[in-house]
């Protein structure tokens, strides 16, 4: 319950294990993703944050050694994310992802924000102009670029590369989108200008970020899980994780404590 309005969850981590080769990083999470809502990934370097965000996405699946035990479940069709007959490729067309770094491909604006389209098949130059204009308008980047289309995208700002990111993240129409600290390269008018957009986008898409900026986490996210170890400490509302948290260790951890 989120302002008295009811939220359902839009993805659910149940008994997630994950190991990279013998190493055990993420121990029995549990975390339910609300729909429409941005969810804040936040602990010290280390915790388990990326390699919780990347497990959606089966971003893990690209290295030899990985494995996950446990379930991540789609809700909007019941379909476990890790399960062996999903396909990768798919899931990431409908769970996308921005990193923190912006890496815009060696093409054109244009055929950055094309370039999942193509993957899906889609060929017809109507459907791309207008799905590509449309990612761009919902990443606040059209008015800026609708004139240089054909550019090489790697000649825009900084903030406007992830900006394209985000369009290119957005033009497979997926029901999530992975942030993993997408502004910590950023100086700060880029920075505000990201946070404004994710906090729009939510209306659109549901947002799980991983933050190490604590004031961020304040100012955009709905619900805020705090990570130590491989494990979740705590979870709730934001606003609760940082003004009452239920555990010391979280409280910890806001103050400064460590980390």
């Amino acid at each position: 319950m989120l302002n008295s309005i009811v939220i359902t969850p839009e993805a659910e981590v149940n008994n997630l294990n994950f190991y990279y080769g013998s190493v055990h990083a993420l121990k029995n999470v549990n975390l339910p993703v609300y729909k429409n809502c941005v969810t804040s990934l936040i602990g010290p370097s280390g915790c388990g944050k990326t390699t919780l965000l990347r497990c959606f996405n089966r971003m893990h699946d690209l290295y030899p050694g990985n494995r996950y035990q446990g379930e991540i479940w789609f809700n909007s069709d019941e379909v476990n994310i890790l399960g062996r007959k999903v396909d990768p490729i798919e899931i990431r067309m409908r769970i996308s992802m921005v990193f923190q770094k912006p890496n815009p491909f060696p093409k054109s604006i244009y055929e950055n924000v094309a370039y999942g389209l193509r993957v899906r098949g889609e060929s017809n130059r109507s459907i791309l102009d207008r799905e590509v204009e449309q990612a761009l308008r919902y990443s606040a980047l059209w008015d800026e670029v609708k004139d240089r289309l054909n550019d090489i995208a790697s000649n825009l700002s900084g903030g406007q590369q992830q900006r394209l990111c985000i369009a290119r993240a957005l033009a497979t129409s997926p029901e999530i989108i992975l942030f993993d600290e997408p502004t910590s390269a950023l100086d700060p008018i880029s920075t505000a200008n990201i946070e404004e957009l994710i906090s729009k986008l939510k209306e659109k898409v549901t947002i799980l970020i991983v933050t190490h900026n604590m004031q961020q986490a304040a100012r955009i996210s709905d619900f805020t899980a705090f990570m130590y170890l491989g494990e979740i400490v705590e979870f709730d509302e934001t606003k609760t994780i940082f003004n009452e948290p239920g555990k010391k260790q979280t409280q910890d951890y806001i103050k400064g404590r460590f980390g």
